[in-house]
């Protein structure tokens, strides 16, 4: 909701634990809900913003007021649910065979047809590289001028600049290669070459039961 354009596609699992009838019902309900939201959001937006200015005084508010402006021009589109059985390989290429569709489709994503230049991919195939290296420990964290010292190591990045490998990081992060929190202060710093590693770490730690999990432990 806070990216601008933002594409979003809803996918239902546990399709194997449902009647057919009820898949297309519960379909039909997550998808209402989400519009639902999306209209009560856009609402209150409209609403906030609507007190800021009708406010005594206004100028203290200017700053919140930019931030709700810059939410309420935030296009989100919702593509149609792709319901799913994680336990049939079929359902899982099905799913990503919807997402390729969607991904090319230039309507949705004008940037899919954007040309790079040859050192984004020079880049990016020196990092698939690092990440998959013994030297690199499970948890794939490296540091940002650690990164760019052993990428300007290799003769042909050997004229790599900073800001110029920010610049990829930040496309990278995009398409899900890499993770890199740049606005968060403690972690601007540091690149996360094995994306999977942070979703290991969030099962572990945010999941259902979690604190009955916890009290129960001696």
């Amino acid at each position: 909701m806070r990216v601008p354009n933002s594409v979003v596609l809803p996918v239902g699992t546990h399709v194997d634990c449902c009647q057919q009838q009820e898949v297309a019902e519960k379909t039909h309900d997550i998808m209402a809900r989400i519009t639902a939201m999306l209209v009560e959001r856009k609402s209150n937006l409209a609403h906030f913003i609507d007190n800021l200015e009708g406010s005594e005084e206004p100028k203290f508010y200017v700053d919140q007021w930019e931030r709700l402006k810059e939410m309420e021009s935030c296009t989100l589109s919702i593509l149609n649910l792709v319901a799913v059985n994680c336990t049939d390989h079929r359902d899982i290429k099905k799913l990503e065979a919807t997402i390729l569709k969607h991904v090319k489709n230039e309507e949705l994503f004008p940037e899919v047809v954007r040309v790079l230049p040859p050192v984004y991919r020079q880049v990016e195939a020196a990092i698939v590289d690092i990440a998959q290296s013994e030297e690199m420990a499970d948890h794939g964290m490296m540091d940002l001028q650690y990164l760019l010292s052993k990428l300007s190591q290799r003769e042909h990045l050997a004229g790599l600049g900073r800001e110029l490998l920010q610049d990829i990081l930040r496309y990278l992060h995009r398409i899900g290669l890499v993770v890199w929190y740049e606005e968060i202060k403690h972690l601007e710093s540091t690149v996360f070459l094995q994306p999977t590693f942070l979703i290991t770490m969030f099962r572990l730690l945010v999941r259902h039961h979690l604190v009955q999990q916890l009290e129960s432990i001696s």
